[in-house]
């Protein structure tokens, strides 16, 4: 197997001679990327030596090896003081440290091949070859991962020009806004667009519309970005746990070509609206919106899948629709449910930052909202709502006011339907996007247009007053 006795021995002298060696190996070199194992164990108490504030030299290790039968076999605690002695220098020591752990990443490589060739043999039929294929690419950016220790400390002035240059982008845009555009004018501007690095929660009770505005701001992210040759808007990644894939293209048909989603279900189009329909498939033909529709994924085939997508194509917006239709580890999920959505949500903020993209995440709500006379929600009507509250960057929750009024018509010509009519024109087309939480900026509620025909949200075009 690939290794390096010299480079193991050299460094090992190289901390025995002067322990301040240690800071320029210690974040990412591990004991068990040695070779030899003794190496590693006199490495491991090396490390635990000087992280105790003591000194490491071969006399203060000599007592810890005198039993050491691998130690023993190379001379015993005299392959300590040799390891000392022949240091020339020790100015290599985090090159030798790179050669030791490049060496461990390659058998490392060769032990995963082998598993994989062996795995692949079995007739496993509870093991499908795909489920094999995610655990390889599970693993391969695991042990991609091992030595990536982060960024560290940065200093304040880089972090600055970061800033300032985010703000300079977002000027120089036509939406003034910093983060990935809705489409939404309103909505833009009391999110400033959808973060980099963000969990967004977008909740609501059943036919709310959660879907379907989280379908149009999905779509108008791709469009823009389309548009304005990639320095607007993003390339999204669409997890329908719920919908197919069909489905999902079908709404947005509907909502570009104007043509109800229900009469393109039928087949009830005519020959003038067949055709506003083929335009407008061909139009959405060039747009960077990619669909994942298979059910009941695990939080890490949505890791697996989104870094696989934004290598191949780039990736700017994950979209999850919904986040309890996903799956967490065996562990947490024979645990409690709770748990498990504790893991699925922290998991999804770990893939907003690890990508540098905002995810944004579906929820449904819990039927408390039901039971009071304001049915608009609130953030304890979250199922699970400490964990989703408490990881997510934004929680929003879609409301539309006309969907109760319509359930509550009186008969008619009483008093009461009068003023019941009078409620349905207000509320009629009028949906509320309500912002719990917003890390970034300030909560308050964004009133917008609805057609249900067409499932598609817009601005209003004389908005009421923001709460």
């Amino acid at each position: 197997m690939p290794h390096n006795a010299d480079a193991e021995q050299g460094l090992l002298g190289a901390l025995l001679i002067d322990n301040r060696a240690y800071e320029r190996v210690s974040d990412f070199l591990k004991a068990e990327h040695f070779y030899a194992p003794v190496h590693g164990r006199i490495y491991s108490v090396i490390a635990k030596l000087i992280e105790r504030g003591q000194i490491a030299t071969a006399v203060t290790l000599k007592a810890l090896f005198q039993e050491d039968e691998d130690l023993t076999h190379l001379g015993g605690a005299a392959y300590l003081a040799d390891l000392a002695a022949s240091v020339v220098t020790i100015l290599s020591v985090e090159d030798y440290g790179r050669t030791i752990f490049e060496l461990h990443l390659r058998r490392e490589l060769i032990a995963m091949g082998e598993e994989m060739v062996n795995e692949a043999h079995k007739h496993d039929i509870d093991q499908p070859p795909t489920e094999q294929i995610e655990a390889v690419e599970r693993k391969l950016y695991e042990l991609a991962t091992v030595g990536d220790t982060g960024s560290g400390f940065v200093p304040f002035s880089t972090s600055l020009t970061n800033a300032i240059g985010m703000a300079e982008a977002a000027y120089r845009r036509s939406s003034h806004i910093s983060g990935v555009t809705t489409g939404l004018r309103d909505l833009n501007r009391k999110l400033g667009g959808l973060q980099p690095s963000d969990l967004l929660i977008l909740a609501g009770r059943p036919s709310m519309g959660k879907t379907a505005l989280a379908t149009n701001i999905a779509f108008n992210a791709a469009q823009a970005y389309a548009k304005s040759n990639g320095k607007e808007g993003a390339m999204v990644a669409f997890f329908s746990l719920e919908m197919s894939s069909e489905q999902l293209a079908t709404r947005i048909l509907a909502e570009v070509s104007e043509v109800a989603s229900e009469k393109i279900r039928k087949g009830e189009v005519r020959d003038v609206e067949f055709r506003r329909f083929v335009e407008a498939s061909q139009m959405l033909a060039s747009i960077p919106f990619y669909i994942d529709d298979t059910p009941a994924l695990s939080i890490a085939q949505v890791r697996t899948r989104a870094r696989r997508l934004k290598r191949q194509f780039g990736l700017g917006l994950i979209v999850i629709d919904y986040l309890q239709l996903l799956r967490g580890t065996g562990t947490s999920a024979a645990q409690s449910r709770v748990l498990e959505i504790s893991e699925i949500t922290r998991g999804l903020k770990a893939l907003a930052k690890e990508l540098s993209v905002p995810v944004l995440a579906l929820s449904q709500l819990s039927r408390a909202v039901e039971q009071r006379d304001d049915k608009r929600p609130q953030l304890s009507d979250l199922r699970e709502s400490g964990t989703i509250e408490q990881d997510s960057d934004v929680v929003m929750f879609v409301f539309r006011e006309e969907y109760y009024i319509e359930r509550r018509q009186p008969a008619e010509g009483t008093p009461e339907h009068m003023t019941w009519q009078a409620d349905m024109e207000k509320a009629h087309n009028v949906a509320e996007v309500i912002i719990g939480k917003q890390r970034h900026g300030p909560v308050g509620t964004v009133k917008l247009h609805f057609e249900g025909q067409f499932t598609r949200f817009s601005d209003l075009a004389n908005p009421y007053e923001d709460h």
